[in-house]
């Protein structure tokens, strides 16, 4: 048998208790053959700690200093879970990021992957051992350390298992697996046996937390099987793999949403070749990301550019664009901070049309304001009213057959 990585999130190793039983499912992988690569997050909340401490001691913690922090996480529960394993009579060794030959970009708190330096890791797989490895982090080549984002450790995971061409890459976390939609807001949401690659990076991006985009993106990148499975059960999890491997009637797989939703309109914006671009550089400098985009022009004179950014990103978005008015040359600023989107994704509607054209009766049928639309192949996304957004995925889940194990075409 060859090569398995798994990943166990924070909840995942949260406790000493926990940990002890991640490592009796180490073992029962080991005792099968495999040789086994095992990345860890940070033990529950204690990344948040970390964060709040640095923020009681500097205002605005410099990025380096909170990568040499926040790293230090993903090491405590590196060494626990070696120790546990060790414990057993398993021979275990621990890695920190930089150990096991991960090399990222120089940035600070967001770095991407560059290459990976798998001889270690090879070599401590030859000797029989298992190979613990911390995720969310890396070093630069000037040697500094490096962390990687928000769903960093499921990027490591898959990255690791794309370089040594492992079996398989196993997510754990407290969920069993991918659903049609969050059960708590739809309660009669199933758990997907498999999903595409593409599928799953459009719900990964439109709001579903199981997986981060980036993991994804390698994932489908590199062709790495990956299983998202529960870390308290033995139930088989979801398999993401290529749609071609596929076979599905479902138009519509699943329904994603997103609360941290705000619009933003710059008004009066001078009609000119280049305006677009000036306005919207000027936000990616202050690292503002921008979702949906509408333009509206009138009299010939001026337009209203009205887009979409996170409510995190809100405040930092107001302040650049009242900072650059004068550059930019626009009148004035709007925006709006109680909003939401809801969004239907589904390889299907590559072959079905008028999925976008059920979805917005589907939704005026239940008296739900639609305020932006956003499509692409394979998914359409409304922007709405934050405190409808229950109705807006239960209606939808319920209305695309989602509800039952059978699909109902639509179009």
């Amino acid at each position: 048998m060859g090569i398995v990585v798994q990943k166990y999130g924070g909840t995942s190793v949260g406790t000493a208790d926990r940990i002890h039983k991640v490592a009796e499912r180490i073992i029962r992988y080991k005792n099968e053959g495999h040789q086994m690569i095992v990345v860890v997050s940070a033990m529950g909340k204690s990344t948040d700690v970390l964060v709040d401490l640095a923020k009681e001691l500097h205002t605005n913690p410099p990025a380096r200093e909170m990568d040499m922090l926040l790293a230090t996480g993903e090491q405590v529960t590196i060494a626990l879970l070696s120790m546990a394993l060790q414990n057993r009579g398993y021979e275990a060794v621990s890695m920190t990021g930089w150990q096991a030959g991960i090399t990222t970009e120089p940035i600070h708190g967001r770095a991407r992957i560059h290459q990976i330096d798998n001889d270690r890791i090879k070599q401590e797989l030859e000797q029989g051992r298992i190979v613990i490895v911390a995720g969310f982090q890396g070093a630069s080549n000037t040697g500094e350390i490096t962390t990687l984002g928000r769903g960093g450790s499921d990027t490591t995971a898959v990255a690791l298992a794309a370089s040594l061409q492992a079996e398989c890459c196993e997510i754990y976390t407290d969920v069993s697996g991918v659903f049609t939609a969050d059960p708590r807001i739809a309660p009669c949401a199933q758990k997907l046996d498999r999903i595409s690659y593409d599928e799953m990076l459009e719900l990964a991006t439109l709001g579903a937390g199981v997986l981060h985009p980036r993991s994804v993106e390698t994932a489908k990148k590199y062709q790495v099987k990956l299983i998202v499975r529960s870390s308290f059960t033995d139930e088989e999890g979801t398999i993401v793999e290529e749609e071609s491997n596929m076979e599905t009637g479902k138009v519509v797989s699943g329904i994603a949403h997103d609360t941290s939703v705000a619009s933003i309109t710059v008004i009066g914006m001078p009609v000119k070749v280049g305006m677009l671009s000036n306005l919207f550089k000027t936000l990616a400098i202050s690292g503002i990301n921008v979702d949906i985009i509408i333009q509206s022009t009138y009299h010939d004179k001026a337009n209203n550019i009205s887009f979409t950014t996170s409510t995190e990103d809100l405040p930092r978005a107001i302040q650049t664009l009242h900072a650059y008015q004068e550059d930019l040359g626009f009148e004035s600023v709007e925006y709006e901070d109680d909003l939401a989107k809801v969004s239907i994704v589904g390889a299907g509607m590559i072959t079905n049309p008028g999925v976008a054209a059920d979805m917005f009766s589907h939704l005026s049928e239940q008296n739900i304001l639609i305020r932006m639309v956003s499509t692409s192949d394979i998914k359409v996304s409304c922007v709405i009213p934050r405190d409808q957004i229950s109705l807006a995925v239960s209606t939808l889940h319920r209305s695309f057959g989602l509800d039952v194990q059978e699909a109902v075409v639509h179009g």
